[in-house]
C-alpha cells in the first residue's frame, strides 16, 4: 500500500457536517484495508482567489496509506459531493505523523506571554548593514 496526503476544501456553509463528512471517508479507507495517520482540521481558513464567489472555506488535512482502489474511491465521493469545493491527493514516499507547519505554528502563538520568541532585537543584532542613514538614499537623486 502507498502513502497519501490528502487535503480537501468543503463550502463554509457546511463547515458543521466536516466531522461527519471526515468520518465517512475513514471508515470507507478503513473498510478497505487502508490507515489514517495523521488527521488535521483546519478551520474555516480565507481562500487565495474565490471559488463560485465563496471566500473562505474549511480546510481538513489526512495523510493515508491505501490502495488504489480505495484512493480512486475517495476521489469519487470527492467529485460527487457538492460541498468539496477542491481536493488535492498527493502520493508520499513515507507515513507523515508529525503535525504539519500550520498546526505548529498555531500551537507558537499559544504559548503563555513572557516565553521565547517575539522579542524585538535591538541594534546590535542587526547584522553588517546597521542604520540606513538618510544620506545614503539621496545619494542617486543629487545625479540629475
Amino acid at each position: 500500500m502507498r502513502h497519501y496526503e490528502v487535503v480537501f476544501m468543503v463550502h463554509p456553509s457546511q463547515s458543521e457536517q466536516v466531522a461527519s463528512m471526515v468520518e465517512r471517508y475513514q471508515a470507507n479507507l478503513e473498510k478497505r484495508g487502508g490507515v489514517v495517520h495523521r488527521f488535521e482540521d483546519w478551520g474555516r481558513r480565507p481562500l487565495a482567489y474565490p471559488i463560485n464567489k465563496v471566500h473562505k472555506a474549511h480546510y481538513v488535512l489526512m495523510n493515508i496509506e491505501c490502495d488504489q482502489a480505495a484512493i480512486d474511491e475517495l476521489e469519487s465521493a470527492f467529485r460527487f459531493n457538492d460541498a468539496v469545493l477542491r481536493n488535492l491527493i498527493i502520493r508520499r514516499d513515507e507515513a507523515v505523523t508529525d503535525p504539519s507547519p500550520l498546526m505548529r505554528s498555531g500551537e507558537e502563538r499559544e504559548r503563555p506571554e513572557g516565553s521565547e520568541g517575539g522579542a524585538r532585537r535591538d541594534d546590535s543584532e542587526r547584522g553588517e548593514r546597521g542604520r540606513r542613514s538618510d544620506n545614503d538614499s539621496d545619494s542617486d537623486s543629487d545625479n540629475d
